[in-house]
């Protein structure tokens, strides 16, 4: 399952205090089942002074595989501890796919 090498490689990269990987794939028009839209969150010391892009760059790294050949889109939150805790531990909610041939 796809979902679960993403959390696999995000953990053993990162070492999260927090770490979620949700298949979004059911928001957009591909078939049941599918694994192709995922957001992950990560919380890690790992990204204190880094900026946004730099942290996003190392996700997109950690999964370089999958993104070559198994994902469509991937969201990405990465948070400090610090950052997590003023977002009231919460990232923000995916919008609805409104592209596709539907």
């Amino acid at each position: 399952m796809l979902q679960e090498v993403i959390e696999t490689k995000l953990h053993a990269q990162f070492e999260p205090d927090y770490l979620k990987v949700i298949n979004e794939s059911y928001m957009h028009n591909v078939p049941p089942g599918s694994e192709s839209h995922f957001k992950v969150i990560v919380v890690s010391s790992e990204f204190e002074g880094l900026r946004l892009i730099a942290r996003h760059r190392l996700v997109n790294q950690a999964l370089s595989d999958e993104l070559a050949n198994h994902i469509h889109a991937l969201s990405i939150h990465t948070y400090t501890g610090e950052e997590w805790k003023a977002q009231s531990e919460s990232a923000p909610d995916s919008p609805m796919c409104l592209g596709g041939s539907k």
